[in-house]
């Protein structure tokens, strides 16, 4: 049965696709450094990684045109947080469901912090799966050719990009199964040119309460967890 947009997500081929993407940039974020991280997704039931490797995490949902989660926002607005909040940001499939500003997103990532974001490849076999999917609801999804040429525009140095899943969207056997060159999502790693604000590794240590980093003048968390 066709879908909403927002609900692709829960999708048996996607829970796929998520798994082998968290099996590709996993290692990419055991190296990372410092203490706030961001992870903003459209999949509703995404949590941080666990173990967290960094002390603190904003986490960030999108229903539709509004943000939800440790804050609620328009994701029609700017992101409601101060310049340079986090030295990791978690990107999950969040360029799809609205036009998300990039220009905003690399505002919030600190000097030397490091973009982790991942998406189905709209030149790919998913496309015509999900508009049959979603009912011809189109994506805001680009290309990681597009998106690396843009951020290297805008201070960061796009260290890998990287094809995973399968070509066609079928589930897989287990994650990373499937994972290849013509596999239809994507892992793109990105590093905000300068020095990093927290220059030492810190320990992983558990959350035990949501402390949104770095809210801007005004803003308020939100009630629902």
């Amino acid at each position: 049965m066709p879908q909403r947009a927002h609900d692709i997500y829960a999708s048996t081929p996607m829970r796929g696709l998520l798994a082998d993407e968290a099996v590709a940039y996993t290692p990419d974020l055991r190296r990372c450094t410092g203490s706030r991280a961001l992870l903003l997704s459209a999949a509703l039931e995404d949590r941080p990684p666990n173990p967290p490797y960094l002390g603190q995490w904003v986490t960030l949902r999108l229903t539709g045109d509004r943000i939800e989660g440790d804050i609620r926002a328009s994701a029609s607005e700017p992101l409601p947080f101060s310049d340079h909040a986090f030295d990791l940001i978690l990107l999950r499939h969040a360029l799809e469901p609205v036009p998300l500003s990039l220009d905003d997103i690399v505002r919030v990532l600190a000097p030397g912090g490091v973009l982790v974001l991942t998406g189905v490849n709209p030149l790919s076999g998913w496309t015509p799966w999900w508009l049959w999917q979603t009912r011809g609801t189109a994506s805001h999804a680009k290309s990681p050719i597009q998106l690396a040429a843009r951020l290297r525009r805008s201070e960061l140095q796009v260290e890998r990009v990287q094809r995973v899943g399968r070509v066609w969207p079928m589930p897989s056997a287990g994650p990373g199964e499937a994972s290849g060159w013509l596999g239809g999502g994507y892992v793109l790693i990105a590093r905000k040119k300068g020095p990093m604000s927290v220059p030492t590794r810190l320990r992983p240590k558990p959350v035990t309460a949501q402390v949104p980093a770095g809210l801007a003048p005004g803003a308020r968390r939100s009630s629902v967890s």
